[in-house]
């Protein structure tokens, strides 16, 4: 896929607020495209994190999920299971490809974010 020069600043926008997704916690593709100005975006989120395992410093890609919870970007990791593993390594529960608790271990950036500032 080729990606023009504003898609590459927007992923690397994208990998700066998955960076600040704490310990234990998740959002979600639309959660960070709406803090970014793009709304309307997901999508584009989405395809940051398929390259999101590439980067350097690291991003904590298995933190984004889909708006329900769904650990749609499972296939995208070296093992399928490796989105599941490290999200409840961190405490998430999860039950068939879905985060049980995610309004709790939500984080919205748009929230978060300005309060740190």
């Amino acid at each position: 896929m080729n990606y023009s020069e504003n898609s590459k600043d927007f992923f690397q926008l994208v990998y700066q607020v998955c960076r600040e997704i704490p310990y234990g916690r998740a959002t979600s593709y639309g959660t960070i495209a709406k803090y970014l100005g793009s709304g309307r975006s997901s999508r584009m989120v989405g395809w940051a994190m398929n390259n999101a395992h590439q980067q350097n410093p690291p991003v904590p890609a298995h933190r984004v999920v889909n708006r329900n919870g769904q650990l749609t970007g499972k296939m995208h990791f070296a093992n399928p299971m490796e989105m599941e593993t490290l999200l409840k390594m961190e405490g998430i529960t999860v039950e068939k490809d879905q985060i049980t608790n995610f309004k709790k271990v939500f984080w919205d950036p748009s929230i978060e974010l300005d309060l740190e500032a």
